[in-house]
């Protein structure tokens, strides 16, 4: 299969639509990392992704008769613009089906290069089964984002670029992984020109369906998919991705969100360009590889897959990045309640660190919890520094830097425990963004059971993450459970959760 790769990659004619897209130096990163670190700027393309390359090679492949009836495509953003502007260069109509969550920004961007969108369920998934149910009724040609072998070869165009732009062979290449179809495309290439040239493949740890279908030597089906990173957010890889990947590639790396943020600040220090989160992920694997293994003087190239994101999920990436660079702690401790105690402990902390948050509010007489954060250098070794220098000095403290409640949702409502609510439950949700959500969410709940806690953030996403705690009855909580599983949405049980437990449980 990679060999076939290779022979149509020769033959594509993408360039047609699509731009060459430069390949450069990092030098700030290059610096800090101590290699030569190279981006493939794949941001700059036409509709600021690579997914138009694969896109436009699987349709100048279509018989006559297929242009005529016209095309379909399921997306939620770059593989539909890419659909939509291949479909306008060559006279073709092009149906879009986008789920409902789809942000305006990439609706509106489809809709501009001449695209039909249908909005349709609230995941990809929904909108692919009905995508291919119109293919059928319609007889459109269903364009596939990864399991196609010319989408691939399309793909493939990037290494064949990357060769030519670079003197000598890479040590490592990063490529950010959803459905497989970049990675498998790069990787053929590779394999075949630059053996020894290692190709590692880059999955947000909550969407990683390459690395655990590598791991069971056959493809799997996530139960779950972190939305974060959404143009990888993928539950099952494609059957000819995975194929060529058992073959191709060398490595999986995860990677979590906070490090995602701070692979978006570090190309935008060195280029002055917002990567997408899906985007950043490849530089975040090769930050990620760098620290695991301790390397050096290496030649080193990511490639920035995309830089299609909603201008307001800014602000949510800016809080993470620090904590991504390692440059932030955030710790619950427990002080005295009396004058002074705050000046002693930000003097235990030393002068030399800035604090970058302090939350507190007066709920006992005797002691008091703060969630603080704490400006660092050192990473994960200084957190447990400064962790072990708290509890040395005599107080209860506990890291909460990778405690995903505590980030998305306890830094901004650290306000004491209540008083007198009784037997509180508290879960976490994934809502989809769309009018009607919450409504559904209330609507579906028992009158009987009171919310007391409820907390709501919108990220720019195509999900919403709320926290939320219900008084349910013991008597009650069969009847609760169900309610849970029909819901539809993604929950997580925070009962335990330290953050909860120091901060927001209920005292007598």
């Amino acid at each position: 299969m990679p060999e076939e790769i290779l022979r149509r990659v020769l033959t594509v004619p993408v360039y047609d639509i699509a731009d060459e897209t430069p390949l450069e130096v990092a030098p700030l990163l290059s610096k800090r990392l101590q290699n030569k670190v190279w981006l493939k700027r794949e941001d700059l393309q036409p509709v600021f992704s690579f997914k138009l390359r694969g896109a436009y090679n699987r349709m100048v492949h279509l018989t006559e008769e297929q242009k005529a009836d016209g095309v379909i495509a399921a997306s939620a953003g770059n593989h539909a613009q890419g659909v939509a502007l291949s479909a306008s260069k060559m006279g073709i109509k092009a149906t879009i089906v986008m789920p409902r969550t789809t942000p305006p920004i990439k609706v509106n961007a489809v809709k501009n290069l001449g695209g039909h969108v249908e909005l349709h369920g609230d995941t990809y998934d929904e909108a692919s089964r009905f995508a291919k149910q119109l293919a059928e009724q319609q007889r459109l040609t269903f364009i596939h984002p990864y399991d196609d072998v010319d989408v691939i070869a399309g793909q493939g165009t990037i290494a064949l670029e990357m060769l030519r732009q670079h003197s000598k062979p890479f040590d490592v290449i990063f490529v950010a992984v959803g459905g497989g179809g970049l990675i498998s495309g790069i990787a053929s290439v590779i394999k075949q020109v630059s053996p020894k040239t290692r190709v590692i493949g880059v999955e947000p740890e909550d969407a990683a369906c390459m690395t655990r279908a590598l791991e069971a030597g056959e493809r799997v089906v996530l139960d779950q998919v972190g939305i974060f990173a959404d143009g990888v957010a993928v539950a099952q890889v494609g059957e000819i991705p995975f194929r060529i990947a058992q073959r191709c590639v060398d490595e999986m790396i995860t990677v979590d969100t906070d490090e995602i943020c701070a692979a978006i600040k570090d190309i935008f220090e060195d280029t002055r360009a917002i990567a997408e989160p899906a985007g950043a992920v490849a530089l975040a694997g090769m930050k990620k590889f760098v620290e695991q293994y301790s390397v050096a003087g290496l030649e080193m190239a990511a490639i920035v897959s995309g830089a299609n994101m909603n201008f307001d999920r800014l602000r949510h990436i800016s809080e993470r990045t620090e904590l991504g660079e390692k440059r932030e702690a955030i710790f619950a401790v427990t002080i005295k309640e009396e004058p002074g105690s705050f000046k002693q402990f930000c003097e235990l902390l030393g002068g030399r660190r800035a604090i970058t948050e302090f939350n507190y509010r007066y709920a006992d007489a005797q002691k008091a919890v703060v969630f603080v954060g704490v400006r660092t250098e050192g990473g994960r070794a200084e957190r447990q520094g400064i962790l072990q220098s708290l509890k040395q000095a005599g107080y209860e403290a506990q890291d909460m830097s990778d405690n995903e409640m505590a980030k998305l949702h306890l830094r901004y409502m650290v306000g004491g425990h209540a008083q007198g609510i009784q037997n509180e439950l508290l879960y976490r949700f994934e809502f989809p963004e769309r009018p009607g959500a919450l409504l559904q969410f209330l609507t579906q709940m028992s009158e009987e059971w009171n919310i007391s806690l409820f907390h709501y953030r919108n990220h720019g996403a195509a999900y919403g993450r709320v926290l939320v705690g219900v008084q349910v009855p013991p008597e009650q909580s069969a009847g609760f459970e169900h309610y849970l599983q029909n819901l539809g949405y993604p929950y997580v049980n925070e009962q335990e959760n330290a953050g909860y437990q120091l901060f927001l449980r209920p005292t007598e």
